[in-house]
């Protein structure tokens, strides 16, 4: 069985490759989404092994897309705009159908997907793939910023907003900071107060109820998040 998601902002683009899904007996559909931001937070809890994705979104492009996935499924490109034909091939899509694309195109580009993986070996690597996301994409005000996961040290509430502190810059997000509490990898990243999330790979010390990173910045433990703190910090 072929899992698959849908990335196109176009309502009759949508209409003609769900009917086409649905005619093929070993494909699933997944999910639909009009842009690909919200394809990445499908993605961090859903594994697929096929996208179609259109080049042309809002918010991010299609070829932005491609580039922020560290670990990609296999991409079908659907575009009515064949000048990103050459440059998509960089990225090693399975395909590129030019709109409006016939059934018989439709099947000869599925038909050059690989094989899925065994079982096992696929919900491992999956599990692998959940826990190395790169990059992320913050919405700051009209933006989507693009930042290294890795380069995070702590995450603040500010009211409804959020500042991500980076070791260069200080960046705003419009998402609150339970948001980002459910959305990074749980075994880096922890709530360590009301106001904080800490990626704990930055920690060089903890001195009584405080998490200090460097001389000059330290952050305070709430009562209620200090025991499971210490018990991820010393396991």
């Amino acid at each position: 069985m072929i899992r698959c998601i849908i990335i196109e902002d176009q309502p009759p683009a949508q209409r003609v490759l769900k009917k086409f899904i649905a005619d093929i007996q070993n494909m699933e559909l997944k999910a639909t989404f009009t842009d690909a931001l919200q394809a990445i937070d499908f993605l961090k809890t859903e594994p697929v092994d096929l996208i179609f994705l259109d080049i042309h979104l809002p918010k991010i492009s299609g070829i932005d897309f491609l580039k922020a996935l560290a670990h990609k499924p296999h991409i079908i490109l659907t575009t009515a705009f064949s000048d990103y034909a050459l440059e998509s091939y960089d990225y090693d899509v399975v395909d590129y159908l030019l709109k409006p694309f016939s059934f018989e195109r439709f099947v000869q580009a599925i038909a050059k997907v690989p094989a899925t993986k065994p079982e096992s070996s696929q919900r491992k690597n999956e599990a692998e793939n959940l826990d190395s996301t790169d990059v992320l994409f913050i919405k700051s005000g009209y933006e989507h910023i693009k930042i290294e996961v890795a380069d995070i040290r702590f995450i603040r509430s500010d009211s409804d907003y959020t500042e991500i502190f980076s070791a260069k810059r200080k960046y705003l997000s419009n998402e609150p900071l339970r948001y980002w509490e459910g959305y990074l990898d749980t075994k880096k990243f922890i709530r360590i107060h009301k106001s904080y999330i800490i990626n704990t790979s930055k920690i060089e010390k903890i001195i009584g109820n405080q998490v200090s990173l460097d001389k000059n910045t330290s952050l305070p433990i709430g009562r209620a998040y200090k025991e499971s703190f210490m018990k991820l910090i010393l396991k």
